[in-house]
């Protein structure tokens, strides 16, 4: 892999600063790689190169039939490295192996045919009738250069979901992934170069918090679409408004998972594991507040601390491991800091803790954790986690489940478990939220729009919605 170098503008270059972002491994603790970190002059020659690839290259007015041909050889490329691609991933932040292959890469891949699949029939060109007799000609066209911000908890996920339809669109993007997983972008820039992109297209910095901040305040960027924290989305959101910029943010959230009466208690179990301990809990819609009819808590309760106990936890190389490490140190000190708050605002620890898995001595490790009899006011259910914690919280009737799942500075997600689909589907529309599920966590389609609302962010990936994000509507009068 090279990992000396920055892919910049469709060529390797050494980085202007010389220095190196070390990766250390979540399981073992000791150092696995290091990778060229960029730095303003690199940010600035990047930029240069999208512009100059937007401005006056071929890329933005090329047929889009032609820019999809170009995807699909890259989906084609991608999938061959497959396999490595997961390997990356569950080396640098300790992902379990089987959900890498699953979601981390297999779910990227599929999305890059499924977002070609909408380029195909998006309305780039049309035409209406006007009010006044004579038609009007609506064109849809690429923003610009476009500044990709992405975390480490799904970066090729959260890659995709921005850099592909930000290409189809026929925008030239920059790339920003984070310090913590720059090795699986190496990677993809690999694969892009293989692709023969046109020049100053596709450029790929790692790089800590200071670059990109530097790459969001850049005036040669048109657009930044942003995955992080709430309180760093209101930065970049604050930047974006002193030059005007478009600015798409995905941030955090605090999901409900909606439990009626009728629920089956293992089903529920069940699917709360798969749409809240996917990931080790480093998902951000997760559902982590399990909300749960007064007179069934104990038999909820208990359906999901033997689902929790049951999970494997280990090394995130073994097939076998359902729960790997936190991605950093940082990350097992929040997380072990917000079970001792729980315990200490008067919630129920059912099962787990803060101390490490049994038989692990090494790694960034917390143990799958469930709390009960807890309030929706304490920190537990009002806070992001992000980790393997769930809090169960008890309601007495529909009308206060709903009002508990709405009570939140968060609307990324949530669910409802019930045996009743058309009294699921009526909770769903009474939850404040960007995506829902019914009987199951939110499911990923790469054809329906993905956000959040209030402090999850705004605008929207995935979906045809997800290339509107990257195209300005262009109306064009003709005299008759």
């Amino acid at each position: 892999m090279r990992s000396d170098e920055l892919f910049i503008g469709g060529q390797w270059w050494e980085p202007s600063t010389g220095q190196r972002i070390e990766i250390v491994s979540p399981h073992t603790e000791q150092p696995v790689a290091q990778v060229a970190a960029a730095g303003p002059e690199d940010v600035d020659k990047a930029v240069a190169a999208a512009r100059t690839a937007f401005d006056s290259g071929p890329w933005p007015h090329i047929d889009p039939a032609e820019r999809i041909a170009t995807i699909r050889r890259l989906a084609e490329l991608y999938g061959a490295r497959r396999t490595e691609m997961a390997e990356v991933i569950t080396k640098e932040i300790g992902a379990p192996i089987s959900f890498a292959q699953r979601a981390q890469v297999a779910l990227p891949w599929t999305m890059m045919s499924a977002f070609c699949t909408l380029a195909e029939s998006y309305p780039w060109q049309e035409v209406r009738p006007g009010m006044y007799g004579a038609d009007v000609h609506i064109r849809r066209e690429p923003v610009g250069v476009v500044a990709a911000v992405v975390p480490w908890n799904m970066p090729q996920f959260l890659i995709v979901t921005k850099l592909i339809p930000a290409l189809l669109a026929g925008c030239a993007v920059v790339l920003k992934p984070a310090p913590e997983s720059p090795l699986d972008a190496v990677l993809l820039a690999e694969i892009i170069a293989e692709a023969d992109l046109p020049a100053g297209v596709v450029s790929v910095l790692p790089g800590d918090g200071s670059v990109g901040e530097y790459l969001v305040k850049h005036p040669g960027v048109d657009k930044v679409s942003f995955t992080g924290s709430t309180a760093a989305g209101k930065a970049v959101a604050a930047a974006c408004a002193t030059d005007l910029k478009r600015v798409s943010l995905e941030l955090g959230g605090k999901s409900a998972a909606i439990v009626l009466a009728d629920a089956d208690p293992g089903a529920v179990a069940a699917g709360v594991r798969s749409a809240s301990l996917s990931n080790s809990g480093q998902i951000c819609n997760a559902l982590t507040r399990i909300l749960v009819p007064t007179r069934r808590a104990d038999e909820f309760t208990d359906a999901l601390a033997a689902e929790m106990t049951a999970l494997v936890v280990g090394d995130p190389t073994d097939a076998a491991t359902q729960i790997g490490p936190l991605v950093a140190k940082r990350q097992q000190d929040r997380v072990r800091g917000y079970i001792e708050a729980g315990q200490a605002a008067g919630a129920r620890l059912v099962t787990g803790g803060s101390s490490m898995p049994d038989g692990i001595d090494t790694g960034w490790y917390v143990r799958p954790t469930l709390f009960a009899d807890a309030t929706n006011s304490m920190r537990i259910a009002r806070e992001e986690i992000f980790g393997p914690v769930l809090t169960v919280i008890s309601y007495t009737d529909e009308d206060d489940a709903v009002a508990i799942a709405n009570d939140s500075d968060y609307g990324l997600a949530g669910s409802v478990f019930t045996g009743d689909i058309e009294r699921g589907l009526g909770v769903a529309a009474r939850i404040h939220t960007g995506t829902f599920g019914v009987n199951q966590g939110y499911t990923m389609d790469p054809f329906a729009p993905f956000g959040g609302v209030k402090g999850s962010g705004y605008g929207r990936e995935l979906g045809r919605e997800g290339i509107d994000g990257y195209t300005d509507s262009k109306s064009i009068s003709v005299a008759p």
